[in-house]
């Protein structure tokens, strides 16, 4: 793990690295507390620091508070040394953004003992992220194909048509239905039916733009969000789409079956936030009626583009 050592004694500053490099550390020097905070409010930056009080440039003090006001992403532990022992100089360390505090001259176990608390912090921080992270995910995500859901792809349709209407430019739809996907669960069981919705999930991703945006729109249905596209260009990214499922048979434990999609699209120019956005889904829905009518697996585009 990083750890910053800021002092401007050169001697105790060599002293602290070899004890925290014998212990594993990954060890950082500044001789002054302005290269200290330069350090610490990096992105890749250490999150375990021990800061002298008195340095040049910025003490010890204010190194904790510019940390702290410019640090609003994984969280900096910040060890106070200090030789001040009164009761008032360490409410100052404490209320200006330290954590923790030793006294010189200080003993390494007890050293070592501190920073050992400050990474169960860290650690306990990190969980706390990683379980908010995946709350959030699970909030806005489809558990099976980890697509976004219904309610997550529309609000992403609804900023993407304010985006292209204050930039002028187009954004295409495509709202696709797997195939006599009912036949595939009757015939192979569900346990296949998922396999399918996954690979299709997956082939979705694959067959366009990372900013694009793939959603589980319901059941076996999905809508794409394809940013920028006008009609010029729509055609050729809904085959590729289209292709993307029928050219290559799927995989399943039961063997290879041939899976495709029936796929509605349409072009928004002109979006008026103030409009709705079903009007636009009820077209693509109806193109996609059309596909499936028309033979499955293919594209029908909506008649009329929304223009307003």
């Amino acid at each position: 793990m990083k750890i910053l050592i800021a002092d401007d004694d050169p001697i105790s500053r060599r002293l602290l690295e070899r004890t925290l490099q014998h212990s594993g550390y990954e060890v950082i020097t500044a001789e002054d507390g302005r290269q200290a905070a330069s350090e610490l409010s990096k992105a890749d930056g250490p999150r375990l620091a021990l800061v002298d009080w008195m340095m040049p440039e910025l003490d010890g003090l204010g190194v904790c508070r510019e940390v702290r006001a410019k640090h609003d992403d994984s969280y900096v532990y910040i060890l106070l040394l200090t030789s001040k022992e009164s009761s008032e100089d360490v409410v100052k360390g404490l209320e200006a953004g330290a954590d923790d505090y030793l006294t010189k001259p200080f003993h390494p176990a007890e050293l070592k003992a501190r920073l050992h608390t400050g990474r169960r912090i860290l650690q306990l921080e990190d969980k706390l992220i990683e379980a908010r992270e995946d709350m959030r995910f699970k909030a806005t995500h489809d558990a099976l194909t980890s697509l976004w859901d219904r309610g997550a792809v529309l609000a992403l349709l609804r900023n993407e048509l304010c985006r292209s209407a204050r930039e002028l430019t187009s954004v295409s739809l495509l709202l696709c239905d797997i195939d006599h996907f009912k036949q595939i669960n009757d015939i192979h069981g569900h346990p296949i039916g998922d396999e399918v919705l996954e690979e299709v999930s997956t082939r979705l991703l694959d067959a366009v733009r990372s900013y694009d945006a793939v959603g589980r729109y319901g059941g076996e249905e999905f809508l794409i969000v394809l940013s920028g596209c006008d009609a010029e260009h729509l055609e050729a990214r809904a085959e590729q789409v289209r292709k993307a499922i029928s050219d290559v048979l799927f995989s399943t434990a039961q063997g290879p079956i041939f899976v495709s999609l029936s796929i509605g699209a349409i072009t928004i120019q002109n979006w008026d936030k103030s409009n709705p956005i079903e009007p636009l889904l009820k077209q693509a829905d109806i193109a996609l009626y059309r596909a499936k009518e028309s033979g499955r697996n293919r594209v029908v585009y909506a008649e009329a583009f929304a223009a307003v």
